[in-house]
Order: structure tokens, then sequence, then C-alpha cells
């Protein structure tokens, strides 16, 4: 599949282009059934008039859940306390930090920004594990650094969205790389 390749664009207007309606309605069930409608709910109601902060408001109180995880890098702390701060109006907040724990990246053998000077790692299996062990029913995330993400995501026993997500160089506003000329450029665009 290259569908960033495609002219046509038909499964806009309908069009099957891989033969699998069936199974496109078979996999959608239970739980995974409940967030797309939620999602579609959410879309169809408030298109182009909430912000993601209070898309995801609207979300959880559709999916009736009532605990929500922040997991933040620490960059982003105020981020994360405003953030933490308007969601605990409406649900039972647990955030945590990624330098939960302050383990030096010296017993990884990770590499430093500084070589020379310690330095303490990013905890993102941690972070999913003490949100998992407050009970969170979704967790947010709010800049996590590349891979951090990834590995925080794959540890998360809970749905999992991106408030957030880290970019040092544009503001944490990773598409404006694809907007920008310079960028553009820049990556061969």
């Amino acid at each position: 599949m290259q569908c960033d390749r495609c002219e046509k664009i038909e499964c806009f207007e309908g069009k099957d282009c891989l033969n699998m309606q069936e199974e496109v309605i078979e996999s959608y069930t239970g739980q995974d059934r409940l967030i797309h409608h939620a999602a579609a709910l959410i879309e169809g109601e408030y298109y182009m008039q909430k912000t993601r902060v209070e898309e995801l408001i609207l979300f959880c109180r559709e999916m009736g859940y009532e605990r929500l995880g922040v997991a933040f890098c620490i960059g982003l702390r105020e981020e994360a306390k405003v953030l933490c701060s308007y969601l605990r109006k409406h649900f039972r907040i647990y955030s945590v930090c990624c330098k939960i724990c302050g383990t030096s990246k010296d017993y990884l053998a990770l590499p430093k920004i500084k070589e020379d000077e310690p330095e303490v790692m990013c905890n993102p299996i941690i972070q999913a594990r003490t949100l998992r062990d407050n009970k969170s029913e979704i967790n947010v995330t709010v800049g996590l650094c590349i891979g951090h993400d990834i590995l925080f995501n794959q540890h998360s026993n809970v749905p999992t969205t991106a408030l957030i997500v880290k970019d040092r160089v544009l503001s944490h506003n990773p598409a404006g790389a694809l907007y920008t000329g310079y960028y553009k450029r820049l990556i061969g665009g």
C-alpha cells in the first residue's frame, strides 16, 4: 500500500480498494467498536468546533472513563500542570513525570547529551506501569520523546492518545516541518 501516492482517492467516495468490507465490519467489536463510535460521534457533532483538549474531555465522558493517566516529559511540566489542573475538574487524574525513579543513564550505558556530566534517564516503562498501578482507564502523553513514546504506548495496558508530541525545534509542532518551505527543502519535500 502506498496511499500517499494515490491520485484518485476513491476510498473517500466509498470504494473498497482491498475488497475487505466484510473483514472491516468484523474488525470493530467490543471496546474497539465503542472507541470508534465515540470518535465518530465527537467528529460528527463537534467538527471544527472543539480543541483537542475539549475533544479529549468529550471522548472520555462518552466512554465513561473516570480515571485518566497523564505521562509527561519534564520539559513540558508547566503544560502538564495546566492540563492536569483542567482535567481534574472532570476526572480523577494520575500524572507521572518521565524522570520517575531518578535512575542514572549510566546504569543502562545510555548515551548522554553531555557525556562527562551526570544525567537521569527517561523511564517510559515505569511511567506506564505506574499509571497501570493507579488503574487509569485511558492514558494521555504530553511531549514524550520519540522512542520513549513508543515504549510507553507498548507498555500501556489501556487506550493511549498523544496530546502534545515532542519537537524541540518547532515548539512541539512536528507538522510545521511539513508546512515550512525551509524544512520541506531540508527533508527533501
